[in-house]
This record gives structure tokens, C-alpha cells and sequence, in this order.
């Protein structure tokens, strides 16, 4: 699988000097949570990238609770891990996928070519009793081209015209059922669903925290036209990450994350919000 690598892959080239390694743990309920587990103990030589302080901008009324950083204040993130263009980068978190996921896309995003998840995350590491450190590496001096890929992302507008001028794009929701059916809302102004959209939970890509193969991705997807282009969104812009890597897997063309998510669509009240009876 061209995006996930696995434990036995990074125990092997743990020690390689083109491969970096990136924690991405994080708990959305305890923000402090992920980097205390880090300092606790990691994957030797990994660098602790935060979800709020470095993989997120600035919030404002709009544009959700995750908003992209800045594009060049992530490239000055990613050099201090010592990234290349050639450099061959591993995130990882518990093994939910969704952090490293956000890791993952962000640095695809900007033109890396070498980016990948560990399949089965920290948790998978620590069971097959592989070496942890608590040591934190020195920053680096990495160099890092920017070459945007602006097909990777979808605006409001573009999500307004698939939710309510039926444009023949795709919209797929990841959240859990719940909260697409509006019946448990934690977190955003008005419980429910951005219009048209379909629900398809991230987690039901993975077997616990193994990614599911590419046969088994397909037919998740099986009822939708792989021709058609698809806008993904979560909560977020987190939990959305891997059914995009998902729906690749499955042979999707057209893949674009709607970046703000429920928690922009939900901030504009004049928007309208579907539920469903479960």
C-alpha cells in the first residue's frame, strides 16, 4: 500500500538517516495529553509534531475548529525535523490514524513525495515490544521545496455547490454515525450533516488499527462512481484524512478535503444542515 508502512519496515530502517519519524499522538479531549505521552516515551528519534500549536492555524469565527497552518510556518515545522524533499517521513499516533493522517496530508499537501503512516501506530509498536526512548532529538536543519497541490483541497463554495446545487460531486462524511444522524453533537453550534452528504466512518477503514487492504477499500466504496469527484470532510479536517488515503486506495481520482469541515459549514447559521433518523 502506497501510503502505510509497516512496523517490521521502520524496525528495520529505524536507524536510517533518510527516514524521519513523527508522533502525532494527540487526544482532542485533553490537548496536552499527546505530548506528555511523547516525552514518556516514543519511537526512537521520532519528533513530536502537536495537532493545536503545529499542524493547525489560528481559529476564527469561521473556517473551523482545525484551520490549515500556515504553509511556510509548516515548512519551517517540517525542516526542524530535518525533512528533505528526499527524506522518507513516518507519522505516526495510537494507531487511530486520524493524527498522523492530518501529518500526512498536510506534508502531501505541500508536494512531499515520501510521506506514510505506520500501520498499526504506537500502540502496535509497544505490543511487539520494540525499542522506546524518552530522549527528544535536536532540531535539524532539513530543506524543503513548497509545491502546492491545490487539487487536494475544497473550498465552502465548492462544498455549497455540491450540497445545494447537486453539482454531481460526491460529499462523504467520516464522522462517527451519531453525529452525521445529528443525534450526539460534542462539539459544533447544530447537530446534523451538511446536505447530500453520505456517511462513511473513518474507523470502518481499519481492522482495529490495521489499515484494511485495498479489495476490502473498494468494496467499502462500492456503491459510488470512482469517476466522480468526491469532497471529504469530518469534524474537522482530521478524522477525514484516512478515508481520503482510503478512498485512493480504492482507485478515487478526485479526492479533496474540505479543510474547515462541519465545525466551519455548522458556524454560518444561514447554512442548512440535514439529519437522519437511526
Amino acid at each position: 500500500m502506497e501510503y502505510i508502512r509497516s512496523i517490521a519496515w521502520l524496525s528495520e530502517h529505524l536507524h536510517d538517516p533518510n527516514v524521519c519519524i513523527v508522533d502525532c499522538r494527540f487526544q482532542l479531549t485533553d490537548p496536552a495529553a499527546g505530548e506528555k505521552e511523547y516525552k514518556e516515551g516514543h519511537i526512537p528519534g521520532a519528533f513530536y509534531a502537536h495537532l493545536d500549536r503545529d499542524l493547525s492555524g489560528e481559529k476564527g469565527v469561521h473556517g473551523g475548529r482545525h484551520p490549515f497552518p500556515e504553509l511556510q510556518e509548516l515548512r519551517k515545522i517540517a525542516e526542524s525535523y530535518g525533512i528533505t524533499d528526499d527524506t522518507i517521513v513516518i507519522a505516526y499516533d495510537h494507531g487511530e490514524a486520524m493524527f498522523a493522517g492530518r501529518f500526512w496530508w498536510l506534508l502531501s499537501y505541500i508536494g512531499h513525495k515520501h510521506v506514510y503512516i505506520l500501520d498499526g501506530g504506537f500502540s502496535e509498536w509497544k505490543k511487539q515490544g520494540l525499542p522506546v526512548s524518552s530522549d527528544s532529538p535536536s532540531p535539524r536543519n532539513g530543506h524543503l521545496s513548497v509545491n502546492v497541490q491545490h487539487g487536494w483541497t475544497a473550498s465552502i463554495e465548492d462544498v455549497k455547490k455540491a450540497a445545494l446545487e447537486n453539482d454531481g460531486t460526491i460529499l462523504i462524511d467520516s464522522r462517527a454515525p451519531e453525529r452525521y444522524a445529528g443525534i450526539l453533537e460534542p462539539l459544533d453550534r447544530v447537530p446534523g450533516h451538511i446536505p447530500t452528504a453520505v456517511n462513511y466512518f473513518f474507523q470502518e477503514g481499519l481492522n482495529g488499527t490495521h489499515w484494511k487492504g485495498e479489495e476490502a477499500q473498494k468494496e467499502r466504496f462500492k456503491t459510488l462512481d470512482r469517476d466522480q469527484p468526491v469532497i471529504v470532510y469530518c469534524g474537522s479536517g482530521v478524522s477525514a484524512t484516512p478515508n481520503i488515503i482510503a478512498l485512493k486506495q480504492a482507485g478515487f481520482q478526485h479526492v479533496r478535503l474540505y479543510g474547515g469541515s462541519y465545525s466551519d459549514w455548522s458556524s454560518y447559521e444561514e447554512l442548512p444542515v440535514e439529519k437522519k433518523d437511526h
